[in-house]
């Protein structure tokens, strides 16, 4: 059985982009592999900087991955500042990879030319070396990554191989795999772009904490086109493509089967935010009553952590024991 690596930034509230595009699967793949969801909160550091606000997002993040359905007898969700071995190894990290390797990321330059006028930390720039220790302390076979991430996993490999190299056979090189495909989740306000948080208004973003009235009013005020015909197309008619999408991934039925099922945009528009509303409404009864209940919220969180723990303090050890580094006394 693979070991299978996936980590989400608490940045903020999960939206339906969020939950059908990734979180859907990550329940649904749970039994599949020996699977470890990391909250990386450290990662958040790079573009948080209000005091308390990582922690609430944190403890929020973790609330809706189990109120979603991930199960941490199964499932090992961890928070990332828990471990102090992530920045142990990233030390180690930081060591082996190059500069110019650090400078050829493209993230880095895509988010620091975003923020030319704004502190850009040296955190965003060893980012890759806090992600490789993240990787490489779960011994992950497996990490299932989108087209944007794939060079995070190749560096990864080549600090991996490096260190291999220059101390002996200590870390699993892991694979960057496709996820599984998810629903494709367009804004509704703007169907050609995807649904994010980073969106100039939340009218267009569903997030699963929206109440029900919320809900159904961004459906029926959701975008489509003039011609009134409800067909798939995603280049010709992308809103009506992406209610069809979001309603086939609420509902389980094929979009071809809905597409004759529909004569009018307003039943599609209505149909989908009911589907919706059904999906979330039991995720956000769980989140509710977990967050009313920190001490067993605290202790489903203490399932995964140590477990982790576990696990990274071996490899990391391994790593120490390869360097010749002086024991701990």
């Amino acid at each position: 059985m693979p070991r299978v690596l996936s980590c989400i930034q608490p940045t903020g509230p999960v939206h339906l982009g969020n939950y059908l595009g990734a979180l859907s699967n990550w329940v649904s793949g749970q039994h599949d592999g020996d699977v470890f969801h990391g909250i990386v909160d450290l990662h958040a550091l790079t573009a948080i900087d209000t005091p308390g606000l990582i922690g609430k997002q944190t403890i929020e993040l973790a609330a809706m991955l189990f109120a979603c359905g991930l199960d941490p007898e199964i499932a090992t969700v961890f928070v990332q500042s828990h471990i102090h071995e992530h920045t142990e190894l990233a030390w180690i990290m930081e060591c082996t990879v190059s500069y110019g390797e650090l400078s050829r990321m493209t993230q880095f330059k895509d988010k620091s030319a975003r923020r030319e006028a704004e502190f850009i930390s040296a955190g965003l720039f060893t980012y890759p070396a806090l992600q490789a220790a993240d990787i490489l302390l779960y011994d992950a076979n497996e990490v299932p990554v989108g087209d944007d991430q794939r060079q995070h996993i190749e560096i990864t490999r080549d600090i991996a191989v490096r260190f291999n190299h220059r101390f002996g056979d200590t870390f699993v090189l892991p694979k960057a795999v496709h996820p599984k495909a998810g629903a494709r989740v367009m804004d509704l306000q703007d169907p050609t772009s995807k649904m994010s948080k980073s969106a100039t208004s939340d009218s267009g973003l569903v997030y699963l904490l929206d109440d029900n009235a919320s809900i159904s009013k961004k459906f029926k005020r959701a975008v489509t086109d003039s011609d009134g015909e409800v067909k798939y197309d995603v280049a010709k008619k992308p809103g009506v493509s992406n209610l069809l999408d979001i309603l086939s991934a609420s509902t389980g039925k094929p979009v071809d089967e809905l597409v004759g099922q529909y004569s009018q945009y307003g039943a599609l528009k209505s149909d989908t935010g009911d589907a919706v509303i059904a999906v979330v409404e039991p995720i956000r009864a769980r989140f509710q009553e977990l967050m009313q209940d920190k001490g067993e919220l605290a202790r489903l969180l203490s399932i995964g952590n140590e477990r982790a723990r576990n696990v990274a303090a071996v490899t990391l050890q391994r790593a120490h024991s390869a360097i010749g580094l002086l024991p701990r006394i």
